[in-house]
C-alpha cells in the first residue's frame, strides 16, 4: 500500500517521521492500534492521514475544545471543502449541528472531533449508528486510566459507546504512559490484541535543570527570561492566583507576557493563545490547561514555577519546548514544601485516589532530588533504557554538567537488597526504608518485621539517604516496582546476582533542598543563574570591615552578605545602581555607598568585566504601598499589632516588612513599641550584644541570651539597632 502519495498530496511531506508509517499501515489494515509517541512526535498525522484515505468518517475523541478547534482548522487548510473536518460539541447551535450531520451523511466529512461528553448523547449515537464510520481514534488516551495524570471518568465508558455505534477498529494515542497506564487503557477499552507502537521518549535537544525554589524565585525567572528576550516561552504555575501574579510581575518588568487559565472567559483565553501563536507576546504564564495540542514549534523554554503532580505531566509540559529540534530549555523550581501542599489538596479525595496521587508525587520528588543523569531517570520511568555516556543528549542536564560527589555504597546496596528479599518482596520503598532505619508502624508490626534481626540495620543513616540509594538501584534494574500492586519493590535478576557477588557501586549524593540548608540555597540559587564573583565578594568584605571599624559599627550594619553577593552579580558603578541592589535602598547607598561603587568601578575596568543588563526587579506596587503604610503609621506611634491587623498580616510578616525597610537604609522609629516591651536596661543589654556580635543572626542571639528574650523581642531590637547605627 503506497502511503507516500497521499502523504505528499494531503500534507506536502515527502517522508514519514519515526513510527508514523507503521502506525498508519496498521490502521489502514483495520487493526486495533495503540500508540505512545512523545509530544512533538507527529501523533495527529497518524489518524488524520488514514481518515482522509479511507471511506467513511473517522471519529476522533479528544478532551479539549481548543485542541479540536486547532486541528479542524489545520485539516480545513489542506482541503477545498470546509466540511472535511467538523467539531461536535456543546458550543454548537441547532443549525450548526444540522450542517455537521448533513456533511457526514453526504460523505464529505472525513474527521469528526467529539468530546467524550458529547458522544454519550443519545441523539448523536443514534445518528452515527446509521453512518459509515471508518475507525475511532482516542487522543490523549491516558485520560482513560486513573493512573494517568489527567484521569477523566467519562473516558472509562468509551468502550460501550464505541460498541453501540459500530464494531470498528480503535486507535489510542498518548504522549505519556507508564506500563501501568498502558495495561489499564488496553483492558478498559477491551483491545488487548492491539498492535503496539512505542516511540523513543528521548528528546535529545531538551536541556533539563532543577533549581532550589527560594523567596527570590520571581527574580530568578525574570533574569532567565531577560537573557532570552524575543524568544517564546511558557511558565507553568499550579494555581490561577499565581498565574495572575507572575504574569503581572513580568509585565511590570518589561516582559511581554499574558496569563492563561480556566478562570478567564473563553474569549480572553482564545485571544491570549492566538497572541502567543502569532508572536504578539513572548511568554504565556499558565496553569496546565494550556498547551495541549498547541502546535508552536519554536517554544524555546518551559519553566515550572511550581513542580507538577506527576512525572507524566512534567514530561508532557516540558515536551512543548523545542519541537522544531532547536534549543529547548526546561527549568523547574523545586521546594519540598510544594509537595506537602499538593499532598494536603489530596486529603479530601477517596483513599484509592490518594494512594495513586502519593505514589506519583514520590516519583516527582525522586526526579527533583536525584543527582544522576536526569534524562536517564526520566526515560527509565517510561520504561526506556538510556546510555548516559554515549546516548543522544547525554550531557544535556544540570547534573551531567556539574556532577555531584560519589562514594562507594556496595555494602549499603547489599543491605537494601537483603531487606527486600528477607521481607518477602511485599513492601513499597517507604516500608523498606522504615525497616532499614528501624522505624516501627502498624504495617511492619502486623508482619512482625520489627522483631527481625535486620530491623534497623541502617539506622546510622537518614531515611533520605536510603530513599536516594533505592532510586539509584532502581534505575540500574537491581529492583523494579511491581505494576499490579503499584509501588511494591521486587528483586530483579541483576539484583539477585549482586547479592550473591557484590561489586563496586558508586552512589551519587543527592541534592539537599531542606529548610536547614536555607542559607546554602540562597547563595546557590543566586549562583545557579549567574555565579556571583567570588573574588569581588572577598574584596567587598574587606572594604566592609574597614568601613565598619572606622564608623564603629559591626559589618552587618553596613551591608548584609546577600547585598554583597548581589553587588558581585550586578556590578553597580554609581549610587543609583547601588540603590537597586538587594537590601540596599537609597538611604543606605547615600550613607555608605561611595567607597563601594568606586571599588567596583575600578574592579570592572581592571578585569574587563562584562556587566549584566541592569536587572532591576520592579514590584507590582503592592510592596511599596505597604512600605509607605508602615512608615506613616509607626510615625503616628500606632501599636504594631494594629498595623499588622489592619493589613491582615501576622506579626511575623510585619516584622519581615520592617526589616526589609531598615535594611535598605530607610529610617523607621519603633522606640515607642519597644518601650512597652522592654525596660531601659534590657534594651541596653541587647544593644551592646549586637554592637559586639560577629553577625546579626537571631539564632546566635537566642543562644547567647538563653531564653531571657524571645525571638520577636530580639528582632524588634535588631531593627532599632540598625536604625540607629546603620541608617
Amino acid at each position: 500500500m503506497d502511503l507516500h502519495g497521499p502523504l505528499k498530496k494531503f500534507f506536502g511531506f515527502s517522508k514519514f517521521k519515526g513510527l508514523q508509517e507503521q502506525v498508519i499501515t496498521s490502521i489502514a489494515n483495520n487493526q486495533n492500534t495503540f500508540v505512545i509517541m512523545p509530544t512533538g512526535g507527529g501523533k495527529s498525522l497518524c489518524y488524520q492521514l488514514p481518515a482522509l484515505m479511507k471511506e467513511g468518517t473517522a471519529i476522533v475523541v479528544s478532551p479539549l475544545i481548543a485542541l479540536m478547534k486547532n486541528q479542524v482548522d489545520a485539516i480545513r487548510g489542506i482541503s477545498e471543502n470546509d466540511g472535511v473536518a467538523h467539531v461536535l460539541n456543546s458550543s454548537l447551535n441547532k443549525s450548526e449541528v444540522a450542517q455537521v450531520k448533513e456533511d457526514i451523511a453526504n460523505g464529505i466529512t472525513k474527521l469528526l472531533y467529539v468530546a467524550p461528553e458529547s458522544l454519550i448523547k443519545e441523539e448523536y449515537v443514534t445518528f452515527l449508528r446509521t453512518q459509515k464510520i471508518s475507525f475511532v481514534a482516542i487522543d490523549e488516551a491516558h485520560c482513560i486510566s486513573e493512573w494517568g495524570h489527567d484521569f477523566r471518568p467519562e473516558y472509562r465508558n468509551l468502550r460501550h459507546i464505541i460498541k453501540a455505534i459500530d464494531n470498528v477498529p480503535v486507535i489510542c494515542l498518548t504522549a505519556t504512559a507508564t506500563e501501568k497506564v498502558q495495561e489499564d487503557i488496553l483492558k478498559t477499552l477491551g483491545i488487548t490484541d492491539a498492535n503496539r507502537f512505542k516511540a523513543s521518549f528521548n528528546r535529545a535537544n531538551l536541556f533539563y535543570e532543577v533549581r532550589p525554589k527560594t523567596t527570590d524565585v520571581e527574580k530568578d525567572i525574570i533574569r532567565f527570561v531577560k537573557q532570552r528576550m524575543g524568544k517564546s516561552g511558557i511558565i507553568y504555575c499550579l494555581s490561577r492566583k499565581k498565574v495572575e501574579e507572575v504574569a503581572q510581575i513580568l509585565q511590570v518588568n518589561g516582559i511581554n507576557a499574558v496569563p492563561y487559565h480556566a478562570g478567564l472567559d473563553a474569549k480572553t483565553r482564545v485571544k491570549h493563545q492566538d497572541m502567543f501563536l502569532m508572536e504578539d507576546c513572548d511568554v504565556v504564564v499558565a496553569t496546565i490547561a494550556f498547551g495541549m495540542g498547541i502546535d508552536k514549534p519554536d517554544v524555546r523554554y518551559v519553566i515550572h514555577h511550581d513542580i507538577p503532580k506527576s512525572l507524566e505531566s512534567y514530561y508532557q509540559e516540558t515536551g512543548r519546548a523545542g519541537r522544531d529540534d532547536g534549543e529547548g530549555y526546561c527549568l523547574a523550581f523545586y521546594a519540598y514544601k510544594d509537595i506537602e501542599k499538593l499532598e494536603k489538596f489530596m486529603a479530601s479525595k477517596p483513599v484509592a485516589e490518594q494512594e495513586i496521587g502519593h505514589a506519583l508525587l514520590q516519583e516527582v520528588v525522586g526526579y527533583a532530588e536525584t543527582s544522576m543523569n536526569r534524562r536517564k531517570y526520566l526515560l527509565h520511568y517510561f520504561g526506556e533504557e538510556f546510555d548516559e555516556v554515549n546516548g543522544d543528549g547525554a550531557d544535556m542536564d544540570d547534573n551531567s554538567r556539574s556532577p555531584k560527589k560519589k562514594h562507594e555504597a556496595k555494602d549499603d546496596v547489599v543491605k537494601i537488597l537483603s531487606v527486600v528479599k528477607n521481607t518477602l518482596q511485599k513492601y513499597k520503598a517507604k516500608e523498606v526504608v522504615n525497616t532499614i532505619i528501624g522505624k516501627e508502624n502498624a504495617l511492619l508490626t502486623s508482619h512482625k518485621t520489627h522483631l527481625q534481626p535486620f530491623f534497623g540495620i541502617g539506622k546510622d543513616k537518614s531515611a533520605a539517604y536510603w530513599m536516594a540509594l533505592i532510586r539509584q538501584i532502581l534505575v540500574v534494574n537491581f529492583i523494579r516496582k511491581e505494576i499490579e500492586q503499584y509501588g511494591v519493590v521486587k528483586l530483579e535478576k541483576a539484583g539477585e546476582e549482586f547479592l550473591k557477588k557484590p561489586t563496586s557501586f558508586m552512589m551519587t549524593e543527592d541534592h539537599s533542598y531542606s529548610a536547614e540548608n536555607d542559607n546554602a540555597i540562597v547563595s546557590n540559587a543566586k549562583s545557579s543563574g549567574a555565579a556571583a564573583d567570588e573574588k569581588l565578594i572577598k574584596i567587598l568584605k574587606d572594604l566592609r570591615k574597614k568601613v565598619a571599624s572606622k564608623t564603629g559599627v559591626p559589618p552587618f550594619a553596613i551591608f548584609q552578605d546577600p547585598s554583597l553577593e548581589d553587588m558581585a552579580l550586578k556590578y553597580p558603578i554609581n549610587l543609583e545602581e547601588l540603590s537597586k541592589v538587594h537590601g540596599v535602598g537609597e538611604g543606605k547607598a547615600r550613607k555608605f555607598g561611595k567607597e563601594f561603587v568606586k571599588l567596583i568601578e575600578t574592579y570592572v575596568n581592571e578585569n574587563d568585566v562584562l556587566r549584566p543588563d541592569d536587572l532591576i526587579v520592579k514590584s507590582t506596587g503592592v510592596n511599596s504601598g505597604m512600605k509607605l503604610y508602615i512608615i506613616q503609621n509607626t510615625d503616628r506611634k500606632l501599636p504594631l499589632e494594629d498595623i499588622a491587623k489592619s493589613k491582615g498580616k501576622e506579626m511575623n510578616d510585619l516584622i519581615k516588612e520592617m526589616e526589609a525597610i531598615i535594611y535598605s537604609g530607610t529610617k523607621l522609629n519603633i522606640d515607642y513599641a519597644l518601650d512597652d516591651l522592654l525596660d531601659e536596661d534590657q534594651q541596653e543589654e541587647i544593644h551592646e550584644y549586637f554592637m559586639e556580635a560577629e553577625s546579626d543572626s537571631i539564632q546566635d542571639a537566642l543562644d547567647e541570651f538563653d531564653g531571657d528574650y524571645d525571638e520577636e523581642e530580639l528582632r524588634l531590637m535588631r531593627i532599632k539597632f540598625i536604625n540607629e547605627v546603620g541608617n
